[in-house]
This record gives C-alpha cells, sequence and structure tokens, in this order.
C-alpha cells in the first residue's frame, strides 16, 4: 500500500524555498497490549476519575489542567489560557545552519519523517539533496506544528531527504552524571578484544536479521488461548560456566565465533604450561626417559 502524507511544508534556506511533503519514516508497534479484566467473569475494568480531597467521582467537564508550584499548591489555567501559549505553526522549516552529519550524536534523534517534493518542488529538491550528499552536511533548523516548536535536522539518504527531529540539551542526559571509573587496559586483552570485534564486523547493517523474539513468542501463545490448547513454557536455556578472568572470557568468545579458535587454544596451552613449576616438569621428563617402554606408558597414564 502506498505511503500517505501526513503533512506538506516549505523548507526554507535563504531566498530559496522547496515545497514537500511529510510522509512519517517509522511506525510504533506498541508491542502487543493486553486488557485488565475482572477476574472472576472476565469483563474489563473501567476506571473512574475522583477527586483526592471529596472522593467522589467527577465528569471530564469538571477537570481543568494545573501546574503545581509549590507541594499541594496550583496555579489553574483554562483551556483558552493554553491555547494562547502554544506555538503558532508555521508549515515551515526554516534553516538556520549546517553542520558536519558526524557532529551531531544520535543520541539527540527523535522521531524521524521522509520528505518528497510537492509539486512545483523537484528541482529544487533534487538539488538541494545533491548539495548536502556532496557536502557531507545535514541542514539544522526550526519547525513549529501542533503547538510545539522542534529541532530538526534535514540530512540525505540515498534515495531522498530525512527531516529528525531532535531533543533539545535539556532533554538529553550528560554522560558525565553518570559513575564511570577510570581502568586500565592491557594490550593482550585490547588485541583479542579487536580481533573479536573483527571476527563479527560486517560493512553494513541489514535490520532484516533482527526479529522481535518476544512479540513471536506472545502472539504464538495468544493463539494456543484462543484455540483452547494449553500454553506449554519452554526451559531456560542452561547458561555457560561464568568466567571471571577477562583473558579467558575473551579467548572463548573467539572460539565460539570461529574467529581465533587455534590461536587462543595455543595461548591457554602456554599459559598452563607456564603455571607449572618447572622442576618438576624436568624430573617427570627425566623419569620418562629412564624408564622401560611399559613403565613409561603407566608413567604417562598416571600423569
Amino acid at each position: 500500500m502506498a505511503a500517505r502524507s501526513i503533512a506538506s511544508l516549505t523548507v526554507s534556506f535563504g531566498l530559496v524555498a522547496i515545497p514537500v511533503k511529510l510522509y512519517s519514516a517509522t511506525e510504533s508497534k506498541g508491542g502487543i497490549s493486553f486488557n485488565l479484566l475482572h477476574s472472576k467473569c472476565g469483563s474489563r475494568v473501567r476506571y473512574q476519575t475522583m477527586c483526592a480531597r471529596e472522593e467522589i467521582p467527577i465528569g471530564r467537564d469538571e477537570i481543568v489542567k494545573g501546574y503545581e508550584f509549590a507541594k499541594d499548591q496550583y496555579v489553574m489555567f483554562t483551556p483558552e489560557e493554553l491555547k494562547q501559549l502554544e506555538e503558532v505553526g508555521t508549515h515551515s522549516a526554516d534553516i538556520v545552519e549546517f553542520v558536519p552529519i558526524a557532529a551531531i550524536d544520535p543520541v539527540y534523534f527523535d522521531k524521524a519523517y521522509y520528505l518528497a517534493p510537492d509539486k512545483g518542488g523537484a528541482k529544487p529538491y533534487a538539488l538541494f539533496a545533491k548539495a548536502l550528499r556532496e557536502s557531507k552536511r545535514c541542514a539544522i533548523g526550526h519547525w513549529a506544528t501542533r503547538g510545539k516548536s522542534y529541532i530538526v535536522m534535514i540530512r540525505p539518504v540515498e534515495d531522498g531527504l530525512v527531516m529528525q527531529q531532535l531533543l533539545y540539551d535539556n532533554e538529553v542526559r550528560s554522560i558525565s552524571d553518570i559513575d564511570i571509573p577510570r581502568t586500565d587496559v592491557r594490550d593482550a586483552e585490547l588485541k583479542l578484544a579487536q580481533q573479536l570485534i573483527d571476527s563479527q564486523s560486517s560493512n553494513t547493517f541489514d535490520p532484516t536479521q533482527y526479529k522481535d523474539d518476544v512479540a513471536e513468542r506472545i502472539e504464538a501463545a495468544v493463539q494456543q488461548k484462543v484455540e483452547g490448547e494449553q500454553i506449554t513454557l519452554a526451559e531456560e536455556p542452561e547458561g555457560g560456566a561464568q568466567i571471571i578472568d577477562l583473558m579467558e572470557a575473551l579467548r572463548a568468545s573467539l572460539e565460539k565465533k570461529g574467529g581465533g579458535a587455534a590461536p587462543a587454544k595455543k595461548a591457554a596451552a602456554a599459559t598452563k604450561s607456564a603455571r607449572k613449576p618447572a622442576k618438576r616438569v624436568q624430573a617427570l621428563e627425566a623419569e620418562e626417559e629412564a624408564a622401560p617402554a611399559p613403565k613409561r606408558k603407566a608413567a604417562k597414564r598416571t600423569k
């Protein structure tokens, strides 16, 4: 089914105006929702809006919005007052600056929209997209809609343009707010970690190879219930042995991925041999050389 435009707007930079149509780039599946039911009769549960002080049910026409400026103290606003405070929709994305695409941390990314040229906008749209693509930059601007003002980033993709809403600075926490201790990394650990990364590296991202296993499992269980079948619960898979040593964990990961099994085994064998006392190893070897063949075999079995 062909995508439907959700709005029309104009992308403006300098004296250039590009009429475009707006399409939602994503759709929220929202997971699988369950209704709340009365366990005795299976009927839906209905909620009432109650006044916390008078403990009586109230209707929607008696409800207004208020802001709590102190503990249990509010200032109330009428719908008309709130309407006056809203940002007036401009139907225009006004470009303020152009920055390198890599300069924007993806943590600021919010909702995304596809842009397509509207009537009379094919030529400036194509020119704008190609100029952004070759300059490796994106456009930053303002867009006001539905009573709110947004920062937007317009970036080129292979077949067109994407307008990405960005979060404001006060909506993104700084990583410096998190306590991350400084820790030294050994060269050997770093080398193994890089080998593991190389063994699982791809040049492109293919989202089709990732599936929502939880949603599929719930859908199957729902279907079983609808058909009157008993749901069988799968046993939890047994976890592997817990490896405390970081180097051993990296080596085991490489062996599992097949990206360094031989080097890892050699390194593990060398480490194991190095842990044996030198005198004991030499004594055992001398004893094996001096013993007759049958005894030598027995010694090996004992060892």
